[in-house]
């Protein structure tokens, strides 16, 4: 039986396919195929995290092409390295070189956008690690993420977000697909590995059903809230001809909603890394007593002058 794909995807468009050679994206090759999807380029970046088994990863997807006739690209990073000089985690830093990575292929090939494997239940361990982490609420994956990158615009797209893993375990097993298992996906030092093998069934035993699909709910529910309150800051004229805020207004506004107005504008002008704790202390410019200058990140700075906030 086919997985179902999201009813967003074009089959007929040009895409990326992010492809580690592990079952999720293994899997979301053969379904897109299925749907008659031939105009995809394979994209394996190898982390050199695994050693000799990354490099048998990136011949894997290699083979894969070329067994399916697909243009492809692969690249290497150090990730580890890059983790350290940074100073961020290895999770970070992963995805980071990973987007970069992407547009690389993009603008190679013309295309912005990036097919990713991101299934339900990984979207359920991401809702939780955001709660956990506290900075984002109940934020979780979308079938479509806007970035930039290097000044390039990204489109990722997860076709597979309302399917569930013991689907495409049932699919990979049913088609006696070959694909590639990483073993540090049962790492039990890794939050999100703790979570799916520890949390998430402990929570199942004491509410004695599948939680994924609250948790999903939960997280979808609160996006739409979130959405309704980005619509109504759009009509609100908070930014001026030169497209900076206008503090009077942002002044007028609920705490909440000067968070997500001031949040929204870093976003817009591109400034990485936005946590709440970066937000809160740009919104200490409101107070016409503070500072009038925060650091940003990339030696940027949110500035105060003349009633208006803006980035420089």
């Amino acid at each position: 039986m086919p997985l179902p794909l999201d009813s967003r995807f074009a089959p007929r468009r040009r895409y990326l396919l992010g492809i580690s050679g592990g079952r999720d994206s293994v899997a979301l090759l053969h379904a897109l195929l299925e749907a008659g999807a031939d105009k995809l380029v394979l994209c394996h970046l190898n982390h050199q995290l695994r050693g000799l088994f990354s490099v048998h990863d990136a011949a894997f997807v290699r083979e894969l092409a070329e067994l399916h006739g697909l243009p492809f690209e692969i690249a290497r990073a150090n990730v580890q390295r890059r983790a350290e000089e940074e100073k961020i985690s290895i999770e970070v830093a992963a995805r980071r070189a990973r987007h970069e990575f992407f547009v690389e292929c993009a603008r190679k090939h013309r295309c912005p956008h990036v097919l990713l494997a991101h299934h339900a239940d990984d979207n359920a361990e991401t809702v939780l690690l955001n709660l956990l982490r506290g900075s984002a609420g109940l934020k979780g994956m979308k079938y479509q993420s806007d970035l930039t990158v290097d000044r390039k615009k990204l489109s990722l797209l997860r076709p597979l977000l309302e399917v569930r893993r013991r689907e495409i375990d049932a699919y990979l097993e049913e088609g006696r697909i070959l694909y590639r298992e990483d073993a540090s996906n049962k790492d039990p030092f890794t939050a999100r590995n703790r979570l799916r093998a520890e949390a998430l069934p402990l929570l199942q035993d004491l509410m004695e059903r599948d939680v994924v699909p609250a948790i999903v709910r939960a997280a979808r529910a609160s996006r739409e809230d979130q959405e309704a309150l980005d619509d109504l800051l759009g009509v609100l004229d908070l930014v001026d001809p030169q497209e900076r805020l206008f503090l009077p207004k942002l002044r007028m506004l609920p705490g909440p909603l000067q968070r997500r107005a001031l949040f929204l504008y870093l976003l817009d002008s591109e400034v990485p890394d936005l946590s709440r704790e970066l937000i809160d202390r740009c919104l200490t410019l409101l107070d016409r007593s503070s500072p009038s200058k925060i650091n940003l990140p990339g030696g940027r700075h949110c500035c105060r002058r003349a009633s208006r906030i803006f980035v420089e």
